[in-house]
């Protein structure tokens, strides 16, 4: 029995629609979701590269790594600070560099990067702050140097006072 050719269309469409809608609802799983590394405190000092290596004792030309910063951890483990979202304050802002910090943060096996998710700092008392930047105007927070994302105005560094998140562990060296 021959099938009309409506009938072969319309059977087409309907396997190409199922089928796409298959690939897309894979394709729209979130893939932080599916094997998403553990928060840490990781704690320390950020340094500059080539201050960071000095520390370490670890002789390097300092030209090619001044661009960079580590987190110097308690257990003196050196770990680059990725330069993204959150971490990139770091490389902008010297205030933020050669103290004692708590950073909230992810590593991912086999790559040597932290990514930063929330900066600690610490005041003149040893009290914990939170650290991000801030638009007094439009009282939005924002993650790095640079004018506010809605008015345009500049940003001031703010510190707050605020208690470390319940459901991070203490980092326990390389992942």
């Amino acid at each position: 029995m021959r099938q009309s050719t409506a009938a072969i269309v319309a059977g087409a469409f309907i396997a190409a629609v199922t089928a796409l809608c298959a690939v897309t609802a894979t394709a729209n799983k979130e893939p932080a979701a599916v094997g998403k590394p553990p928060r840490h405190r990781f704690r320390g000092e950020v340094l500059l590269m080539p201050a960071a290596m000095q520390r370490l004792g670890i002789k390097a030309y300092p030209e090619e790594l001044k661009d960079q910063v580590a987190l110097v951890t308690s257990a003196g483990e050196l770990l680059p600070i990725l330069p993204d979202w959150r971490g990139r304050a770091f490389y902008q802002d010297e205030r933020l560099r050669e103290r004692k910090v708590e950073l909230i943060g992810t590593r991912k096996p086999g790559i040597p990067y932290l990514q930063v998710l929330t900066i600690f700092t610490f005041n003149e008392d040893d009290q914990r702050q939170i650290t991000d930047y801030w638009c007094d105007i439009c009282s939005i927070p924002m993650y790095e140097i640079m004018p506010c994302d809605c008015c345009q105005q500049p940003i001031r560094l703010r510190f707050q006072d605020r208690d470390l998140p319940k459901d991070v562990s203490e980092h326990r060296g390389s992942p």
